[in-house]
């Protein structure tokens, strides 16, 4: 097992569910351009409720038909990496909000993988 240890820029991206580009599912085009341009790592994680400026609150409760519940898309990488998509994104988000925090990342991978 080989140990990679260091710091990178973890990059959360908060959206709605029902949010779209180009009418795709927004964390789906995202979850692929950032797979595209090779970034370490992405994962969409989806809330059980929330809100956001406009104080709605969005939930998954069992009698509301239609959803739009809040995800977070978290992406870790260089600092440069992360400050070079972020124009991409500022042409894609119609709402929503990005936060950067710098993260010790520990990274396992078996010796055969790269």
């Amino acid at each position: 097992m080989h140990r990679l240890d260091g710091e990178r820029t973890l990059m959360r991206i908060f959206i709605g569910e029902s949010d779209r580009h180009q009418n795709k599912p927004l964390y789906k085009v995202l979850l692929e351009i950032f797979r595209q341009e090779g970034f370490a790592g992405a994962t969409v994680l989806r809330g059980i409720a929330g809100f956001g400026p406009s104080s709605v609150l969005h939930t998954d409760g069992l009698l509301r038909l239609s959803q739009d519940l809040p995800l977070v898309i978290e992406v870790v990488d260089s600092d440069e990496k992360i400050e070079q998509i972020i124009p991409r994104l500022d042409k894609m988000l119609q709402g929503g909000m990005i936060t950067l925090e710098k993260a010790r990342v520990i990274f396992y991978r078996n010796d055969g993988e790269k």
